[in-house]
């Protein structure tokens, strides 16, 4: 009997392992649940696509996934996840943990900078985004660690004139609360060199030192010296605070 019990046993955890392995995507969300954020939900548990996602009234675009089975034994949920909404694109690890916690490691995304997947861009500023986190963790809405950089290309203001702005970038070397990064400017008619800190409300605060290079626009240069006077080299200090 007990010779007969140990196979039995492996094949009955085997075939149970291979049957969830398997289990389509569509078996455990329900159906109503799947209507109301995909317009099509394929795949399997473990491995799926969610096309046509919608959260919070917002089109997202196409969403797959491959789920980390190891992470389950720590308690963690944790996925390999792909986005794509037109030219957007998004990719890296994600993980949920207790207390409402969210680690996201080696996150990619590129695109155009879109007020309608990004609320608080202006409508009228266009460009191109770069963003490359080694890790992002982020609870209860709060960004407690951030290490990468965050690039913006191509700016221009067409509130007006077309009015062409550079590209930014802001690198977190990581380790820090609040997290805080460096901002500089990459080319364009600004020289930029300030900090980035990220605060608790969720907000953020930015200060630094900001000149016109030679050429720059007429309405940059008279923007500018709404900040005050230039010091010694020309620079004008700057600063500026908000919340999400």
């Amino acid at each position: 009997m007990k010779r007969a019990f140990w196979p039995a046993l492996l094949a009955a955890v085997a075939f149970a392992v291979i049957f969830i392995a398997r289990i389509p995507a569509a078996w455990v969300v329900p159906q109503a649940t799947a209507a109301r954020f995909c317009t099509s939900l394929d795949g399997t548990v473990w491995s799926g696509n969610c096309a046509g996602l919608t959260f919070g009234g917002r089109a997202l675009g196409d969403l797959s996934w491959d789920l980390h089975p190891l992470r389950l034994v720590a308690g963690r949920l944790g996925a390999h996840v792909t986005l794509a909404h037109g030219t957007t694109s998004a990719r890296g690890d994600v993980e949920l943990g207790f207390g409402g916690r969210i680690t996201l490691r080696n996150l990619l995304v590129d695109g155009p900078l879109d007020a309608a997947l990004l609320p608080g861009v202006p409508t009228t500023l266009r460009g191109t985004a770069h963003v490359d986190l080694v890790l992002a963790q982020i609870q209860r809405g709060i960004i407690r660690e951030l290490q990468g950089r965050i690039e913006a290309h191509d700016l221009e203001d067409r509130s007006g004139n077309d009015t062409a702005l550079g590209s930014y970038v802001v690198s977190f070397p990581g380790g820090s609360s609040p997290p805080t990064g460096m901002v500089r400017d990459l080319d364009g008619p600004l020289a930029v060199e300030g900090t980035l800190r990220l605060t608790a409300q969720p907000g953020f605060e930015l200060e630094g030192f900001i000149a016109p290079r030679k050429g720059a626009a007429p309405e940059i240069v008279n923007n500018i010296r709404l900040f005050g006077s230039p010091d010694a080299s020309g620079r004008r200090p700057f600063s500026m605070s908000g919340t999400f």
